[in-house]
């Protein structure tokens, strides 16, 4: 009777190692088909984009050089003018600018929440600042519409769909990125930091300014190239306060217009493989190295961490 105890109890044993490796070659073959549709999904994107964003230039026979140096955008007149000078430009416009607003107000945020208030403060104002990242993109452009372009032509002049508007809607849209991304690099520094600083004398602010900061800058400004990513990209609420004209600024208080919001007016009314159409997908193969850029430039920044 004993020895069959034993035995079942061995039996046991083996039976759940046995079905130990089963999970784990599960949980393996799992992990790596999620990993094969990411990789397959992001290839066949990125081959479907460039292929089509080549063949205004194979096919068709649009000029490259002009696509990229032109300021003329007329697609529907007797000879079709192709630059996209003005929408880059007005692209990285907002984009920098949106940058310039957010990046400041997200890290000084960061700085409050993690350094200066009370240990009840970022439980309250996290959660604020994380509740933005839920409101859709078309709430923010609709706001834009009814109160900041109006604002905008009222005390500054001009139309108020300008450059001026898309750059406000931008920065307040990327400011919670900004500001939790901020927010985590700063409570990542090692306690060792803050308490060597202060041993050796220093104020509050100036281990922030001159220990804490430099720190944790390159996890700063990542925060700010991935909000300046999402900005890039970032269409409808652009669409409804910019203005969508195809002239250059000169000044941002002029209506402009961006890459996407150049393709989401004009996709809808072009015919799938026509000249038009190939070019506003040339357009997107435009945003989608820039997307690349991004990308490099945070796994750049994300190698020179130290903590």
């Amino acid at each position: 009777m004993e020895r069959q105890i034993k035995l079942t109890a061995s039996e046991r044993l083996i039976n759940s190692s046995k079905n130990r490796r089963l999970d784990e070659v599960r949980g393996k073959v799992i992990v790596m088909i999620c990993a094969a549709i990411m990789i397959i999904a992001t290839l066949a994107i990125t081959i479907f984009l460039v292929t089509k964003g080549l063949q205004a230039f194979v096919k068709n026979d649009v000029s490259l050089i002009e696509f990229l140096t032109s300021t003329n955008w007329n697609p529907s007149g007797d000879s079709p003018e192709y630059g996209t000078v003005p929408f880059i430009l007005g692209s990285f416009a907002v984009t920098v600018l949106a940058a310039l607003i957010a990046a400041p107000l997200g890290i000084g945020g960061a700085i409050f929440m993690t350094e200066i208030a009370p240990s009840w403060g970022r439980k309250v104002l996290q959660p604020v600042i994380e509740l933005l990242v839920g409101i859709p993109s078309v709430v923010y452009g609709f706001i834009g519409l009814t109160v900041l372009v109006p604002f905008v032509r009222e005390h500054f002049g001009g139309l108020g769909f300008s450059l001026l508007s898309g750059m406000i809607v931008l920065a307040v849209m990327i400011l919670p990125t900004v500001t939790t991304i901020a927010t985590d690099a700063m409570s990542a520094l090692p306690n060792s930091l803050r308490e060597g600083s202060y041993a050796l004398g220093a104020t509050r602010w100036q281990t922030i300014r001159k220990v804490l900061i430099p720190a944790a800058l390159p996890s700063l400004l990542t925060a700010v190239v991935l909000g300046m990513a999402r900005a890039f990209g970032e269409a409808l609420a652009v669409q409804m306060v910019i203005g969508n004209t195809r002239n250059l600024f000169s000044s941002i208080l002029d209506p402009s217009a961006t890459l996407t919001t150049i393709i989401t007016l004009n996709m809808g009314h072009t015919t799938f493989g026509s000249l038009e159409n190939n070019v506003l997908w040339s357009m997107g193969l435009i945003l989608l190295v820039m997307s690349f850029i991004f990308i490099m430039i945070i796994r750049y920044l994300s190698a020179r961490r130290k903590f």
